[in-house]
């Protein structure tokens, strides 16, 4: 295969998922929380779109591994792997709230080259497939690209939630949202999308797995941004995360983060 799928697969994808996650958002389905402490939900919309776009990608690259949140790992010693987070924001979706999407990703030899993160309920699709990152949606079509932001202080700076972070790792976020402009919180993968394409200047998270960030990476750095963890290192294997606008701005946020 060409080191990129096209973007007519990702459609594909998305329509998949969506046949599966649409019919069952606010529609107050089932609920399960896979933790024997603590709470973390799954729902038959999160299991049905998994399933569907497994079958599409063996179906089309029967050779390709396939690493999803739900049924876990195929083929795991294949040069290519797909990395599956069927509702990333699951809370979001059992909320009723549209701040939740598909993620796929792949990867070659462990690096994140393509992406997706699809919104059905919006109708709005981002994709980076090597040539770019691209927008598709009520808004038409178009090349996604970051904010080119001056400082930090301007900044707009997205997370999930405060309660991602530990008793070691809050106060070092909480530097970094003390001195942008603007902090949102309950966005998931939402923010990452939103910073490719120029409305948000940095996402901090932390705890992340690889179904939760592989999807992105490609989206962010082909729309010009830098994501990494906090110790700049490659983030494909989740952790703590940091996306940015510019290099400048990770420097910067970096420097708050690390103490």
């Amino acid at each position: 295969m060409a080191a990129s799928p096209s973007p007519e697969f990702f459609r594909r994808l998305a329509a998949a998922a969506a046949a599966e996650t649409l019919p069952r958002f606010r529609k107050g389905g089932d609920v399960i929380n896979k933790y024997q402490t603590g709470f973390d939900p799954v729902t038959e919309a999160d299991r049905a779109a998994e399933q569907a776009i497994r079958a599409i990608i063996t179906a089309e690259f029967p050779d390709h591994g396939i690493v999803g949140e739900e049924f876990g790992t195929e083929q795991s010693d294949s040069r290519y792997n797909w990395v599956i987070d069927p509702i990333d924001g699951t809370r979001s979706f059992i909320c009723g709230l549209p701040l939740w999407g598909t993620l796929v990703g792949l990867t070659v030899d462990g690096r994140a080259v393509a992406g997706m993160m699809a919104q059905p309920f919006t109708g709005e699709l981002f994709y980076a497939d090597g040539n770019g990152a691209s927008y598709e949606g009520p808004d038409g079509q178009r090349r996604l690209a970051v904010r080119r932001s001056a400082t930090l202080a301007e900044a707009t700076l997205c997370t999930t939630s405060p309660s991602l972070f530990d008793e070691t790792r809050r106060p070092l976020y909480n530097r970094v949202e003390a001195a942008v402009r603007l902090a949102r919180y309950g966005t998931d993968c939402y923010a990452y999308a939103q910073l490719a394409a120029g409305n948000v200047d940095l996402v901090i998270e932390s705890g992340l797995n690889s179904y939760d960030i592989v999807a992105l990476i490609p989206i962010i750095e082909q729309a010009g941004g830098i994501i990494t963890t906090w110790s700049g290192e490659r983030p494909e294997l989740g952790g703590d995360i940091i996306a940015a606008a510019t290099p400048e701005l990770h420097a910067e946020a970096l420097a708050l983060l690390a103490g």
